[in-house]
């Protein structure tokens, strides 16, 4: 099984943004515990962050017929990206949404999510463990 995990904007900044929300966990931090994970269930996966909607619509799009799945984080682009939800639309490839932090117990407006009206699962507020929960369960669903 093959599965692209996305990061959206600010992401990169892990461990220095926000570490009452975030965590002090860096980037590459979870990096390493998505290859990790990829190696212990025997998958191949590919990593991409963008601080740029239309790079990670294009990232989206070159994954059609390509991969078997999608881990996505949006980030900031949940709650304001149509074209990132038209994307997976398009596409039909089984994406389940995480997010790092319980976005369901802060501002209103990070409850709503576009990206996740094309998602097959969304997981909230598991930290970096959201993750590997994301790809278990493509593996378990999809594969």
């Amino acid at each position: 099984m093959k599965i692209l995990v996305l990061n959206g904007p600010n992401l990169n900044m892990l461990g220095i943004r926000e570490p009452g929300i975030y965590g002090k966990n860096t980037f590459a931090d979870l990096l390493a515990l998505i290859e990790k994970t990829a190696r212990e269930e025997n998958l191949e996966i590919e990593q991409y962050q963008s601080n740029h909607e239309g790079c990670l619509v294009d990232k989206i799009q070159e994954a059609y017929g390509k991969f078997d799945g999608i881990v996505i984080n949006p980030a900031a682009y949940t709650h304001t990206s149509v074209a990132i939800l038209d994307a997976l639309k398009a596409v039909s490839i089984p994406a389940v949404e995480v997010h790092i932090s319980d976005v369901d117990a802060r501002e209103p407006f990070r409850q709503i999510s576009y990206a996740g009206m094309a998602c097959v699962h969304t997981i909230k507020g598991r930290g970096f463990e959201g993750y590997r929960e994301a790809i278990l369960y493509l593996k378990e669903h999809y594969a």
